[in-house]
């Protein structure tokens, strides 16, 4: 790739479904049945060796890039880097993504995922909390199944965002013959105490709704869903993976004051820049399960690469050549996490590159720069995959 490369847009995208049966869990329980969504972008050369596989952040999906229809308002999340003469070149690789169990997103109709609100086989109703704990390996062993059915056997590379760089690091663990190049953006090998308790804060909203009910809700109305709870769980998270900057930036926005006389004068008046937040939080509400979220925290503060004793004991099974890049300014997923990895890589004389995002634009800082700045290292990225 290079500056006189013009880049062009991906044609329309469809999103597949895959489905294997009685699929067996790292906690050793058996799901009778998983359904997940995948999509792709660029074509399958002969020997199936071109491939790419894009593994998703927390509350993201499989729709990586482009879009399904030309009325879509956005494209995918990884647009600015893959498609024709882009960072992750679509006419040179086929690159894929894969919807995870437990997708936050359970009723989004452009998301395919097996979960707590899926119907249990055995009892016709949602599994509610008798669905079995699951795992970025199991996350990963299901997108395994997804490039076995294509015949595929190698990946060129794998690469993902935040809970995306989890997955794309076990990937490189636990299949080390599979990947060649492992890319992990605002990533982290795995979950410390810091991040784990961090974590719990996006549960516990849930569980204190009294319309949680322990997590059997599904037979009630969808208004006695515990609605509160999981609003104010993804006004966290949105928080989590912004930056002070952009905060600030929308309090002029929406002309926020510190001494409001709304909130100077009734105590159950919240201040502007809450409102938006929550009000930001409970737009999303609509599309995505609180039991789904509880599991998604849960297979995150279980991660330790190569899910073993020590994440040296992981990190040592990686063949894969390694891209490593934090954001200098994430609050969530901090830079430490990255660096960690690298130092561990570089003193094994393993080959890894730690480049850092550093954009000043506001609204992308913080822990969203790996999704909205990534454009930054399209560079990097491209020498990374081709030479």
């Amino acid at each position: 790739m290079t500056s006189t490369d013009q880049t062009q847009s991906l044609p329309f995208i469809e999103k597949k479904q895959f489905t294997t049966r009685n699929f067996k869990t790292f906690g050793g329980k058996t799901i009778k049945r998983v359904d997940v969504g995948w999509e792709s972008y660029g074509n399958l050369n002969k020997n199936k060796d071109n491939v790419i596989l894009i593994t998703h952040y927390f509350t993201g999906n499989s729709h990586a890039a482009g879009k399904y229809t030309e009325s879509d308002l956005e494209v995918g999340y990884w647009d600015s880097i893959i498609g024709p003469n882009k960072a992750i070149d679509t006419n040179l690789f086929f690159v894929i993504s894969v919807d995870s169990l437990v997708n936050v997103s359970a009723f989004d109709k452009d998301v395919i995922t097996t979960g707590p609100a899926t119907i249990n086989p055995d009892t016709g109703k949602p599994y509610g909390l008798d669905f079995p704990i699951v795992t970025i390996r199991d996350f990963v062993n299901v997108q395994k199944l997804v490039l076995e059915s294509l015949g595929i056997s190698k990946l060129h590379a794998v690469a993902g965002p935040s809970m995306g760089s989890m997955q794309a690091i076990e990937w490189a663990s636990t299949y080390p013959d599979w990947v060649d190049r492992l890319i992990s953006v605002i990533g982290s090998g795995s979950a410390d105490a810091w991040t784990t308790a961090a974590l719990e804060q996006w549960v516990v909203p849930i569980t204190l709704d009294a319309n949680y009910r322990d997590g059997d809700y599904y037979q009630f109305a969808k208004e006695e869903w515990p609605r509160a709870g999981l609003t104010h769980a993804l006004a966290l998270i949105t928080q989590s993976a912004l930056h002070p900057a952009f905060f600030n930036q929308i309090g002029k926005q929406i002309d926020f004051k510190v001494l409001d006389e709304n909130i100077l004068q009734d105590i159950k008046a919240k201040p502007s820049i809450v409102n938006w937040l929550y009000e930001r939080a409970s737009a999303r509400a609509d599309l995505i399960d609180a039991n789904h979220l509880i599991y998604l925290v849960r297979a995150n503060q279980l991660f330790i690469t190569g899910m073993q004793g020590s994440l040296e004991e992981g990190l040592a099974n990686i063949k894969a050549k390694v891209l490593l890049i934090p954001a200098s300014d994430d609050l969530l997923l901090m830079p430490y996490h990255a660096e960690k990895l690298a130092n561990y890589f570089q003193d094994k004389d393993h080959a890894v590159q730690l480049r850092y995002l550093e954009s000043n634009k506001e609204n992308s800082r913080g822990h969203l720069e790996g999704v909205a700045g990534i454009a930054e290292h399209n560079e990097t990225i491209n020498a990374f995959l081709t030479k």
